[in-house]
């Protein structure tokens, strides 16, 4: 049974990572076991970590769930200097979306209910 997840994304500079990704989420880490290394809880049990070493080519992207996927986009267009990326809308899939790219060349990107019955159902399903 699986209980627990981690990702991770890697970044040939540490310093500059976290400050990238600490922007990106909104906080700060929520642990940090040893140099070159940090993790954030996204949500209970799931874990972002972000690595100094060699960037690996093709993985991802990691999506998140957000509530408003155009303010977080210009957040990160503002505070990040992402370049405008592009909100993805089907008539079959109950989500918008969107990809970028962080500075290391790691996929991203955010999702959002169009549902928001659905997405407050979601929510509390995982974080009460």
């Amino acid at each position: 049974m699986v209980f627990e997840m981690t990702t991770q994304v890697r970044v040939s500079n540490m310093a500059e990572g976290r400050k990238w990704y600490e922007t990106f989420l909104n906080k700060k880490p929520d642990f940090i076991p040893h140099e070159g290394f940090a993790e954030w809880e996204l949500i209970p049990g799931c874990w972002l970590q972000v690595a100094e070493g060699k960037v690996t080519e093709g993985n991802g992207p990691l999506r998140l769930g957000v509530t408003d996927i155009s303010a977080e986009r210009e957040r990160l267009m503002q505070h990040l200097k992402l370049a405008k990326f592009e909100i993805h809308v089907r008539s079959e899939v109950p989500v918008k979306w969107g990809t970028f790219t962080d500075p290391w060349g790691n996929l991203l990107g955010f999702f959002e209910y169009l549902d928001k019955n659905e997405e407050e159902k979601q929510r509390k399903s995982i974080i009460g």
